[in-house]
């Protein structure tokens, strides 16, 4: 499987690197926080490491480090607005569940 993007969420990374004017893509990733165990992480990336798997999508260059595959294999990302709130969205088949405030996860 792999990591993927809505059209929403490809155009605002896309306009997040043009402003930022360098980057090979953005990574997608989790660590181990919060209180259900694991968040997601989002941030770019000048440089790929060893163990980065790379996926892409409408024009957007994703990578993944192999430990957070394993939670995020087949995760869609998606960008949205709901009144004044907007952000990134994940879409993960394998979370099984997540806190109360919405910050970290379970698989």
């Amino acid at each position: 499987m792999a990591v993927t993007l809505t059209d929403a969420a490809a155009n605002r990374v896309q306009s997040f690197l043009a402003n930022r004017g360098k980057g090979l893509g953005l990574r997608v990733g989790i660590k181990t926080t919060g209180c259900s165990g694991l968040a997601y992480v989002l941030e770019f990336v000048d440089e790929l490491n060893e163990d980065d798997e790379t996926f892409a999508a409408k024009g957007v260059t994703l990578i993944v480090d192999a430990k957070s595959l394993v939670y995020i294999d087949g995760t869609e990302l998606d960008y949205t607005k709901e009144g004044l709130n907007e952000g990134f969205k994940f879409n993960n088949p394998n979370q099984a569940d997540e806190c109360g405030c919405g910050e970290s996860f379970t698989v």
